[in-house]
């Protein structure tokens, strides 16, 4: 099997550049636009800063801002296909926070105004308005998140699951981010000037881009996506590697990636942020891969400002236009270049034909990401397309309301609750005080997960990725940071709330602890954020050896948890946790195996049939699994019984049932302790009883399959060697 080429078919865009691509394209030829104060909401008794806000949209609207910015940029991508996208990928940091934010400082306390806050609802939005009933992830990495989502996409489409991905990000200003930056002391108040001199930081913008992937081209001119690479420093929640090593691997892994040398690429866009320490580490790390002598680069934050989740497909987007007009952009803003970081910048628009642009973005939590798009090469010599083998299951652990790993499983396989919130000492028992002592709940749950595997494996097979769902994030640090904020009349938020508080700050930690450099992925997509965190690994290390984590967790915040979870709203016991898994590719004897075999949207028609198909047919469903895990999310309870009768009538299973979310109590990656019960129970051979007071269930060595049920149809096979 070979890899199927990535064509970028169509895309737009929009942000202080422009209104579209065209637009983007002159003011990039012509050097024009800068920034001006914020106007959006009250910035404080300091005055605004200068940002890239975009003024013709409305400050408050239903879907938020976030949401807005993602249709016009999709709108413009979508315009000339007929048919749907198959799946949606999107990299974003703030989802509905420009609202969240406005209906927390009224006060009110409607769930309903809290609909859209969830990261994931950007990429649903988009969904319900073009039809696609397919796959959907959100990633979350900070300022990597856009360019990450289009090198999901694009190993969906080498790999054969699809054929069509719509794939970007988008990010508006808020509060939270807006507010958190300056708490850093990051943002340059005479406006973004990377490289320069003196810099003193960047300048908050946002904006939106989707691009349409495709494995055909729709024209001649349509260019390629030739490479992706993804890293981690594990360095430091907020600080680059000193040194630029986890930039640096990560452009070496997107050449690699693309079958190219250094000297084969043409022009650079930077992540040129304008901060000292991240301008200086890229620096290093750039002038290490080109041997001093880089091609032409620039940073077009100095138009666009830094767009957050959506800065990665923004330059995606804006090398593609290097390359359709032959242009190299602006390093606006700078006056003087910095002499110690060895770089000449483009002062201004140059003329250049370019043929393949390397494109970087780096973020909170180390992540790194690189891009190289180009046009069509029919020499790619990059990996082969030799089917990836399973994923192997080395390890696991959880964590609910009964306790850690044993007293979990313990509860679960008798059918007994774990529904609660363990306390923090436990959580925390062989975690160093001082390394956790500045951290929140949800953080200090995936480092007790992390530790309880660190401590069973050698130290050769430690993972190297690291993926984590996630439905809501930090509600503490974000919770904290907003009340502080708003309270303190926007003149004290804490900066170490605002550290914590993006959604890949966990999965930071755990690659700090474990010392992995490799892929660092966040997904958060509600009740199927599990799910999402797994396919995402499986598609980034297909034909890659290293070990990998698996992780899903949410924590429980008495005030926002009902106000952004509808399954949570109503329950009488608030409930949190979560589970992790060590991975590796093997051969299928070699132990128990896990795969998302179907994720799609319970509107696709037929999506029960076609989603036993995946499975085999319901005779081979039968064969292989001797129970099920069901996952019912209250808030749709009625809507997945339903689908679970269906299935049941459709494909005649007739063993052992579990509704799990019952007993693990309601939270989105409740499905994360329901794999790790599902791979403990296969292992041993046998399963919880059916129904509560029941024995035991000897599964006759066949597996367990762990399905998702209500707005979306998942199934996960966890299968005997």
């Amino acid at each position: 099997m070979t890899d199927s080429p990535v064509f970028i078919v169509s895309m737009g865009m929009i942000s202080k550049l422009g209104s579209d691509s065209a637009e983007s394209a002159l003011t990039l030829r012509h050097n024009t636009g800068r920034f001006t104060p914020l106007t959006l909401f009250d910035a404080g008794p300091d005055g605004p800063l200068p940002v890239a806000e975009l003024p013709d949209l409305p400050v408050v609207s239903d879907p938020p801002r976030t949401h807005q910015l993602a249709r016009i940029a999709a709108d413009q991508a979508m315009a000339a296909c007929i048919e749907p996208p198959e799946a949606i990928v999107l990299g974003t940091t703030t989802g509905g926070m420009p609202a969240t934010e406005i209906a927390l400082e009224k006060g009110i306390d409607d769930p309903g105004a809290f609909r859209h806050h969830g990261v994931g609802t950007v990429a649903e939005d988009l969904a319900r308005r073009y039809g696609c009933n397919g796959a959907l992830i959100t990633l979350s990495t900070a300022c990597a998140s856009g360019a990450t989502a289009i090198a999901v996409a694009a190993a969906m489409i080498r790999q054969k699951i699809v054929r069509r991905v719509l794939a970007g990000g988008a990010d508006a200003l808020c509060q939270l981010t807006y507010f958190g930056f300056k708490s850093l002391q990051v943002i340059d108040p005479a406006g973004a000037r990377p490289l320069d001199r003196d810099r003193r930081g960047m300048s908050l913008g946002e904006g939106a881009a989707m691009l349409l992937l495709s494995d055909r081209p729709r024209t001649k001119d349509d260019l390629q996506l030739l490479g992706a690479g993804l890293s981690c420093d594990a360095h430091h929640p907020s600080t680059p590697h000193p040194e630029g090593a986890g930039a640096l691997a990560a452009m070496q892994a997107a050449l690699a990636d693309a079958g190219l040398r250094p000297e084969q690429i043409d022009a650079i866009n930077l992540h040129g942020t304008g901060t000292p320490d991240n301008d200086r580490a890229e620096a290093l790390a750039v002038n290490t891969l080109f041997d001093g002598s880089p091609p032409p680069l620039s940073s077009t934050k100095g138009f666009t400002g830094h767009t957050l989740g959506s800065a990665g497909a923004l330059e995606a987007g804006i090398a593609c236009l290097s390359i359709q007009n032959g242009v190299v952009p602006a390093n606006v803003g700078t006056q003087t270049v910095d002499p110690a970081l060895r770089l000449s910048p483009v002062a201004s628009a140059t003329s250049l034909s370019v043929g393949t642009v390397l494109s970087n973005s780096f973020g909170f939590g180390g992540n790194n990401a690189a891009l190289v798009v180009g046009k069509p090469r029919v020499d790619r010599s990059g990996p082969g397309g030799s089917p990836a083998r399973p994923l192997i299951v080395t390890g696991y652990a959880c964590l609910s309301g009964s306790g850690r790993t044993a007293e979990t499983l313990a509860a679960l396989s008798a059918r007994d609750t774990c529904q609660g919130c363990l306390s923090e000492p436990v959580i925390c028992r062989d975690l160093n005080p001082r390394s956790v002592r500045r951290l929140k709940r949800l953080s200090k749950i995936a480092l007790a997960l992390a530790e309880e595997l660190r401590q069973d494996v050698a130290a050769s097979d430690r993972p190297q990725v690291i993926s984590m769902g996630t439905g809501w994030g930090a509600l503490s640090e974000t919770s904290d940071f907003i009340g502080r904020l708003q309270a303190s009349g926007y003149q004290f938020p804490s900066p170490m709330d605002f550290i914590g508080s993006v959604h890949n700050a966990p999965a930071g930690q755990v690659a700090m602890l474990m010392a992995a450099k490799g892929a660092n992925l966040t997904a958060s997509g509600g009740d199927y954020s599990f799910e999402q965190a797994l396919v995402s690994a499986d598609l980034v290390t297909r034909g890659s050896t290293v070990p990998m984590l698996v992780m899903g967790t949410d924590e429980a915040h008495a005030t926002l948890s009902p106000l952004f979870d509808p399954s949570v709203a109503g329950q009488p016991t608030l409930s949190d946790g979560g589970g992790a898994i060590l991975l590796r590719r093997g051969e299928a004897a070699e132990g128990v195996r896990i795969a998302l075999a179907g994720y799609r949207s319970h509107r696709q028609p037929n999506a029960i049939e076609a989603t036993i198909a995946s499975l085999g047919g319901a005779d081979a469903l039968n064969d292989r699994f001797g129970a099920i895990l069901a996952g019912m999310p209250a808030a749709h309870r009625a809507l997945a019984m339903e689908q679970l009768d269906r299935f049941v009538m459709q494909s005649g299973f007739s063993g052992p049932i579990i509704d799990f979310r019952p007993l693990t109590g309601e939270f989105a990656t409740a499905t994360a302790i329901a794999a790790v019960a599902g791979i403990h129970w296969v292992n041993t051979g046998t399963c919880a009883a059916g129904e509560a007071g029941g024995h035991p269930v000897n599964l006759d060595g066949k597996g367990v399959l762990l399905l998702g049920l209500g707005r979306f149809i998942t199934a996960t096979s966890i299968c005997a060697p």
